[in-house]
């Protein structure tokens, strides 16, 4: 495993939000602090006070063993590489967490479209030609997909535009990405 860099909380993190929601938005302010044109980042999310007392020594290294740094209740350790090539589907069928972590999250980008042009994607389409299909699009929109599920079901995602590529405009939601919040899920099977 690969401790995942201290980010402090961005500006935009509500206070009230579950450790769920702050989480998700933690890795978002990461990934949005290695720019865009990244690969996917798969993170294990395990339980802050639990990782302090048995592995003092990571929850050291990850800046955790202040007073003000367990103010989350989970921590995302960022995972080995995702290796490119291999479909994300593939990929996630191949994961297996250990019972330390409670939950997982996962960034990534992405071409998507507003529900407006829904109605004009072409019928038949192969997922290489839909691809290639919303590329071109006028209306496409890069986006950066954050999405987190706990062991309990819970989902949290979060959606940057690159075009608003700014902290105070992440949308943030449980079922935004229901199928990627599924795939993750399915980890934990």
């Amino acid at each position: 495993m690969l401790p995942m860099s201290n980010v402090s909380p961005s500006p935009g993190t509500p206070m009230a939000a579950s450790p769920l929601t702050r989480a998700c938005l933690e890795i978002d302010e990461y990934a949005a602090g290695l720019g865009w044109d990244k690969p996917a980042r798969l993170f294990a999310l395990v339980d802050t006070a639990r990782l302090k007392k048995q592995e003092p020594r990571l929850a050291s290294q990850l800046g955790l063993d202040t007073d003000d740094a367990g103010q989350s209740s989970l921590t995302p350790i960022e995972q080995d590489t995702v290796p490119s090539g291999t479909p994300l589907d593939k990929f996630l069928g191949t994961i297996a967490w250990p019972d330390a972590v409670v939950g997982c999250a996962l960034t990534v980008e992405r071409l998507m479209l507003p529900p407006s042009a829904e109605a004009s994607v072409p019928e038949g389409l192969t997922d290489k030609q839909l691809s290639k299909w919303v590329a071109g699009h006028p209306e496409r929109q890069e986006v950066r997909i954050t999405v987190a599920v706990l062991r309990d079901g819970s989902r949290e995602s979060a959606v940057r535009l690159r075009e608003k590529d700014s902290s105070t405009e992440v949308l943030t939601g449980g079922g935004l990405v229901p199928g990627l919040a599924e795939a993750l899920a399915a980890t934990f099977a």
